[in-house]
C-alpha cells in the first residue's frame, strides 16, 4: 500500500472543509489534500432556492441518513438526522439560512473554558467570509466568498408576519445579523442568482485548478495513522480500495459534529473504556470525545389559511429571535413559514401555514459511541432531547409566543384554524404535544468542545488534547450550539482555524 505525502490534509469537504481547503491552498508552496466521502455533484434539487427542496433529499446518495436512538424525552421518537454527503457537506441540502445569532451565545463559549473565543474574536472571520450588500461594513463582510442577502418580494402573508411580531412588541431589525440582532428580521439566505450557493460553490470550485490542491471524491476516512499519539495522516477507501496519506505539517478534522468524533474513536482517541469494550486500542484517552451532543429542538404551530403562496419561487421569511424569561439571554427563535408542516419533518403541504419555534440554547445533553470498530457502521447518536426539565419549560414558552404572534391581528385576520395544538388546549396538553412534536433543527454540535478541562477535546488553537499533529475546526468544537443555524458559524470557526493555521488573513 502506497503513501501520498502533503503538507495538510483535511478530513471532509463540508462548510468547514470547504474553506480550510481553499484558504490553505492559497500558498502555491503549501500542499493540500481534501478527502470527501461523498460524490462531487448530487441531484438537480440541491440546487434549487427552496428550502423546502431538502425534504426532497433526504436519503439520497448525498445524505450520510443518519437516525437518533429511541428518545426517551420526545415519546421514544427515533429522530431522522440528514447531513450532506457530498462537496459541500450539509451546506449543499440545508434550508441555506445564513445566521449568525446573538452575541451572548459566542460570549458563553469564553465563560465555558473556550478562552478567546467569543463574539470580539470571531467577528472578523465572520466579516472574511461574507459578501453583503447595502449592509453596515464595520459589522458586514464586502468581499468574502458567501454572497448573502433577503431572498425576492416577501408575500402579503410573510408581510403580516413581520407586522403580527412588531405589534406583539418585537424589535423590528433592518438587518438580522447587524449590530443589534434581538428582534425581527428578514432572514438571510445564501441564493445566488436563483440558485443555492453551499461551500463549495463559494470557496472551493474557483480554485479547484490550483496545483498544490488535490480533493478526492468517494474517499471514506478509516482511520487516522497514528505514531503514539502523533497523528501522522489518514488512512482512507476508495471504490474498495485502501489508500493512506501522510500530513508532513497537520491533520485537520472538518467531518462534523458527528464524522469528527466518530473518527477519532475508531482511531484510539476518545474515553478509553468504551474503546476497549469494541476492541479499539487506546492512542490518547480523552474522556470527552464524542460527549456534550446537542442540538436545537423545535415544534411549531400550524394554521388553515385561504392564502396560496405567490407563484415565482419562495420569497423574504420573517425571523424572530426573542427570550424565554426575562432573566434569559435571546434562546428562541421563532420562523414563518408559507406551508402547513407536519410533525416530525415529515412532509409540508399547501393551504396553510406555520410558526416554527426553536430552543436554541438547550441544556439537555446526550452522547455519540461507537456501535461497532468498524469504519462502515453509524455511530449511536443520543443527543438526550428534553432530558432535561428547564427545556420543556422553556420550549412550552416558545410555544405561547409563537400562539400569540398567530393571535395578532395581522396573523389572525388571514387564518381560518389552529390546526396544531389546536385553540382549545390546556397547559398540560400543550406539555404533551410538545412531547409528541419536538424533533431536531438538524443543528448537532459539541463532541469535541473546545476548552481546557479534563473532558474538553480541542484546546483553544484547535489542537486535538494529548496528541500531536491533529486539529479540529468544524461544529463539533462549539462548546454550546448559538441562537442561529450553524452554517454561518461554521463558517467563521473555519476561517479562524485558517488564520491560526497559516497565521494571516490577507
Amino acid at each position: 500500500m502506497t503513501a501520498t505525502t502533503h503538507d495538510y490534509i483535511i478530513v471532509g469537504a463540508g462548510t468547514a472543509g470547504c474553506v480550510l481547503a481553499a484558504r490553505l491552498s492559497e500558498d502555491p508552496g503549501t500542499r493540500v489534500l481534501l478527502l470527501e466521502a461523498g460524490g462531487a455533484s448530487g441531484p438537480e434539487a440541491a440546487s434549487l432556492p427552496d428550502p423546502l427542496a431538502s425534504f426532497g433529499l433526504w436519503g439520497s446518495s448525498v445524505d450520510w441518513a443518519f437516525s437518533t436512538t429511541p428518545q426517551a424525552g420526545t415519546d421514544g421518537a427515533v429522530h431522522a438526522w440528514p447531513r450532506g454527503k457530498v462537496l459541500g457537506g450539509s451546506s449543499a441540502i440545508n434550508g441555506m439560512v445564513h445566521h449568525r445569532g446573538h452575541p451572548a451565545s459566542y460570549d458563553a463559549w469564553e465563560a465555558q473554558g473556550a478562552t478567546g473565543w467569543n463574539h470580539r474574536a470571531l467577528l472578523p472571520f465572520f466579516r472574511r467570509s461574507e459578501t453583503a450588500e447595502g449592509r453596515d461594513p464595520e459589522v458586514r463582510g464586502t468581499d468574502g466568498p458567501m454572497r448573502v442577502g433577503i431572498p425576492a418580494e416577501p408575500s402579503a402573508l410573510a408581510r403580516a408576519a413581520f407586522q403580527a411580531a412588531v405589534e406583539a412588541g418585537h424589535t423590528p431589525l433592518k438587518d438580522g445579523n447587524g449590530p443589534e440582532s434581538e428582534g425581527v428580521s428578514w432572514r438571510e439566505t445564501n441564493v445566488v442568482a436563483g440558485r443555492r450557493q453551499n461551500a463549495f460553490d463559494a470557496y472551493l470550485r474557483p480554485v479547484l485548478d490550483r496545483p498544490n490542491l488535490r480533493v478526492a471524491t468517494g474517499a471514506c476516512a478509516r482511520r487516522l495513522v497514528m505514531d503514539g499519539t502523533h497523528c501522522r495522516g489518514v488512512e482512507y477507501a476508495v471504490d474498495g480500495g485502501t489508500h493512506t496519506a501522510l500530513a508532513e505539517r497537520e491533520t485537520v478534522l472538518a467531518a462534523g459534529a458527528i464524522g469528527s468524533p466518530h473518527l477519532l474513536m475508531l482511531s484510539g482517541i476518545g474515553p478509553a473504556d468504551h474503546l476497549r469494550e469494541l476492541g479499539v486500542e487506546v492512542a490518547a484517552a480523552l474522556p470527552g470525545v464524542g460527549g456534550n451532543l446537542h442540538d436545537h429542538v423545535t415544534s411549531y404551530v400550524v394554521y388553515e389559511t385561504a392564502d396560496q403562496p405567490a407563484p415565482g419561487g419562495p420569497g423574504a421569511e420573517a425571523q424572530v429571535l426573542a427570550r424565554s424569561s426575562a432573566g434569559a439571554a435571546p434562546d428562541l427563535l421563532l420562523l414563518f413559514v408559507a406551508a402547513e408542516l407536519q410533525p416530525r419533518w415529515t412532509g409540508a403541504g399547501p393551504g396553510g401555514h406555520s410558526i416554527l419555534f426553536s430552543l436554541m440554547d438547550p441544556a439537555s445533553r446526550g452522547t455519540l459511541r461507537l456501535r461497532s470498530a468498524d469504519p462502515a457502521a453509524s455511530p449511536l447518536l443520543d443527543p438526550g432531547y428534553l432530558t432535561d426539565d428547564r427545556d420543556l419549560e422553556r420550549l412550552a414558552a416558545g410555544l405561547r409566543l409563537a400562539r400569540e404572534l398567530g393571535r395578532t391581528e395581522p396573523l389572525a385576520s388571514r387564518g381560518t384554524a389552529e390546526l396544531r395544538p389546536g385553540a382549545a388546549v390546556s397547559d398540560a396538553d400543550c406539555r404533551a404535544y410538545l412531547r409528541a412534536t419536538a424533533s431536531t433543527y438538524f443543528h448537532p454540535v459539541g463532541t469535541c468542545r473546545i476548552g481546557t478541562d479534563e473532558h474538553a477535546v480541542v484546546d483553544p488553537s484547535l489542537r486535538v488534547r494529548s496528541t500531536t499533529g491533529l486539529r479540529i475546526a468544524d461544529a463539533s468544537v462549539m462548546p454550546s450550539v448559538v441562537s442561529a443555524p450553524t452554517n454561518a458559524t461554521v463558517l467563521a470557526i473555519a476561517e479562524r482555524a485558517a488564520h491560526i493555521l497559516t497565521g494571516t488573513t490577507s
